[in-house]
């Protein structure tokens, strides 16, 4: 039987626009992992084993980021898993810990990226050799392919399909923009802090009709990191009032459901979603009805339309309402993306999966500040890549 496995230490970067700051990887990841320790109350001496999340940087870097930290000899895990990355590495770490193996396991994420719009992969190769290729070969067959951005052309054709099938409105998808946006505001690590409204968001320019630029996540620089503890270290430690236990977690990458469709909803990731959010439930023995706060993976407006449909928060096709109704935001059901999301708090795909985890560890702590859930005791993260990987983890608070 699997044991237990706690958040006890987490910590991110600012998320800044690629260039912005004279800094390098191993910058970033020092002052992420640093934040995780300190916040933990830990050496690094304590540290056992580590997985390392990045997209872009060459092999091994990993090494080269935790070194700044200490050259203890321990196991450092270099993870790809394309943007679920940061969760992949948070998924090992809980692993590690839950079997046995490890007392104390430091996940971190990091990504220094170049601007402009991502290509068809994290590598952004050529179509012929790309990992997803297959997955672009399901859009091109149903859309065709236009001269847009390919992730955001894949993410929009899956609006414009779920526009035509249930009726939802480009309003309906400008109004998630807006909440993240407005959400960011309250957040200092966030890479933007604009609030606009849905009129403004309707009317930036179009990156893929009917995704406008403001529904649109950023290339990004930045990291984020987490302590991962069992719950014999917890209890040696002292550190039951602040450890956050990872109270369910999945993995699920793509099945036939994926593609036998032939639609860019399936493809770009709800029927691996929906499967995750399952093995979760199941695992913690929480459902959707018991989360109080959401980090998801709003890469895109309409990816978290499809992503309430795929934890079971409305019926497929609901979701559009859901959003314009106000039921995500503060006052509402749920608060989902109270960090602002990946579309205002920024994208560097390696951290992003742990800097959700570090958003619900704070607000399951009661330390988000002005973004704070009241009362907050349950959290769900979603993190997903094309190629693909989808990871929900359910944690909930002391």
């Amino acid at each position: 039987m699997a044991g237990k496995a706690y958040i006890i230490g987490v910590g991110m970067t600012k998320f800044e626009k690629p260039e912005t700051r004279d800094w390098q990887y191993w910058d970033m990841a020092k002052e992420a992992g640093g934040k995780a320790l300190a916040d933990a109350g830990i050496p690094y001496g304590d540290i056992e084993q580590a997985p390392v999340g990045y997209c872009y940087q060459a092999s091994t870097a990993g090494q080269r980021a935790v070194y700044e930290l200490g050259l203890t000899g321990i196991p450092v895990y270099n993870v790809d898993n394309n943007c679920a990355t940061g969760s992949t590495a948070l998924m090992m770490a809980r692993q590690f810990v839950a079997s046995g193996l490890n007392d104390c396991v430091l996940a971190i994420g990091f990504e220094k990226m170049k601007r402009g719009a991502l290509g068809g992969g994290a590598d952004g190769g050529d179509f012929a050799t790309s990992p997803v290729a297959r997955h672009y070969g399901v859009m091109a067959a149903a859309h065709g392919f236009e001269m847009t951005p390919p992730t955001a052309q894949i993410f929009g054709n899956a609006a414009r399909e779920h526009m035509d099938r249930y009726g939802t409105t480009e309003r309906q998808l400008a109004a998630v923009g807006a909440k993240n946006h407005r959400h960011s505001a309250d957040n200092p690590n966030a890479q933007f802090q604009d609030v606009y409204t849905v009129e403004e968001i309707l009317a930036a320019r179009t990156v893929h009709r009917p995704l406008t630029k403001l529904q649109c996540s950023p290339t990004s620089d930045g990291a984020a990191a987490a302590v991962v503890a069992s719950e014999r270290f917890v209890r040696e430690h002292g550190l039951a009032g602040r450890a956050v236990e990872i109270a369910g977690q999945a993995m699920t990458t793509d099945t036939e459901a994926s593609f036998a469709s032939g639609s860019c909803i399936d493809v770009v990731g709800r029927p691996m979603a929906k499967a995750a959010a399952r093995q979760a439930y199941e695992a913690s023995g929480l459902g959707i009805e018991d989360v109080d706060v959401i980090e998801l993976h709003d890469c895109f407006s309409v990816n978290e339309l499809l992503t309430y449909e795929a934890l079971g928060m409305c019926a497929e096709g609901e979701s559009g309402k859901l959003a314009e109704e106000g039921a995500t935001t503060h006052g509402g059901r749920w608060v989902v993306n109270p960090s602002g999301g990946l579309i205002s708090k920024g994208h560097p795909l390696g951290a992003t999966g742990l800097a959700q985890a570090a958003e619900l560890v704070w607000q399951l702590r009661g330390t988000a500040g002005a973004r704070q859930v009241p009362g907050a005791r349950v959290g769900l993260a979603h993190n997903i890549g094309l190629g693909g990987a989808a990871v929900v983890t359910l944690l909930r608070g002391a």
